[in-house]
C-alpha cells in the first residue's frame, strides 16, 4: 500500500458503481479512508464505509458528511462524482427534466461541497475533484441538457478554485470521454443495433475505444494527492484525444 494518502479521508459521491467505484478503489489503494455516498451503497469493498445519500436532498447530504466526520474525524478529499445522464436536443426535454438533471449534476455538487468545506478547511491536504465531461468542451449530438450541466460544472470548478485557494482547498476537475460505464452500456443495449452503436462510440475517440473507469480514477488520484499541491483550477481530459486531436481517418 502506498502511503501517499495515508491517514487522509476521502468522500466519493456516487462511489458504489462505475467511475465512482473505480475512484474509491484507487484512493483506498493509496492509503485513504473511504466514505462512499450513494443512493445504494451496498456490497462495498472491505474497508469502505457507505452512507445512503441523495445529492438532491440537502438533509441527506449533511447527514452523510457528518457521519463521515464522526467515523473518521474529518474530511480531506471530496470527489464530486455523482451525476446522471440525459439525452436529446433542447426540444426533447421538458422543464421538469431540466430541473431534475440540473439539480443533481450541478446543485448536487454545490450541496456536498457546502457541507464538506468547513471540514476541508481544517485539513492540511484539502482537495476537491469534480467529475465533469468531454461534453463540457466539445459539442456532442443529442446531449443538450447533459452538456449544459457539465459546462456549468467546469465553470463552477474554476470559480470554486478561486474562492477557496487561500483557504488551503484545491479544486480541479476531470473530463472523461465516453467511458465504459453501466449508463453507457444501457444506452448501447437500447440502440437499434447495439454492436454498431458500440463501434461508433469507439471510433469517435481517437484512440479507438471507450475510456476505462480505472483511467479516470488515475487522473482523479493525481489531482487529489497532496503531491499535486500546486495544481488547482484545471481540468484534465481523459478522452483518448477526443478534445485535442484531429487525426486523419485510419488508413489514410
Amino acid at each position: 500500500m502506498s502511503p501517499e494518502l495515508s491517514a487522509l479521508t476521502a468522500v466519493v459521491t456516487g462511489g458504489a458503481s462505475g467511475i465512482g467505484a473505480a475512484i474509491a478503489a484507487k484512493l483506498q489503494s493509496m492509503g485513504a479512508n473511504i466514505s462512499v455516498l450513494d443512493l445504494n451503497p451496498a456490497d462495498l469493498p472491505e474497508g469502505q464505509l457507505g452512507f445512503v445519500c441523495n445529492v438532491a436532498d440537502d438533509a441527506s447530504v449533511k447527514a452523510a458528511i457528518e457521519g463521515t466526520v464522526a467515523a473518521f474525524g474529518g474530511v480531506d478529499i471530496l470527489i464530486n462524482n455523482a451525476g446522471i445522464g440525459a439525452q436529446g436536443t433542447v426540444e426533447d426535454n421538458d422543464d421538469a427534466e431540466w430541473t431534475r438533471v440540473w439539480d443533481i449534476n450541478v446543485v448536487g455538487m454545490v450541496r456536498v461541497s457546502r457541507a464538506a468545506l468547513p471540514h476541508l478547511r481544517k485539513s492540511s491536504a484539502a482537495a476537491i475533484v469534480n467529475t465533469c465531461s468531454i461534453a463540457a468542451t466539445a459539442g456532442l449530438p443529442q446531449r443538450a441538457l447533459y452538456s449544459a450541466t457539465k459546462g456549468a460544472v467546469l465553470s463552477l470548478t474554476q470559480a470554486m478554485a478561486a474562492d477557496h485557494l487561500r483557504e488551503g482547498v484545491r479544486v480541479n476537475a476531470v473530463n472523461p470521454g465516453t467511458a465504459d460505464t453501466p449508463w453507457i452500456s444501457r444506452l448501447m443495449d437500447s440502440a437499434p443495433d447495439p454492436v454498431a452503436e458500440r463501434a461508433a462510440l469507439n471510433a469517435r475517440q481517437p484512440h479507438g475505444r471507450l475510456v476505462a473507469a480505472d483511467e479516470v480514477a488515475g487522473a482523479v488520484a493525481y489531482l487529489a494527492s497532496p503531491l499535486s499541491g500546486s495544481t488547482t483550477g484545471i481540468s484534465i481530459a481523459v478522452d483518448g484525444g477526443m478534445q485535442a486531436l484531429r487525426l486523419r481517418p485510419a488508413g489514410q
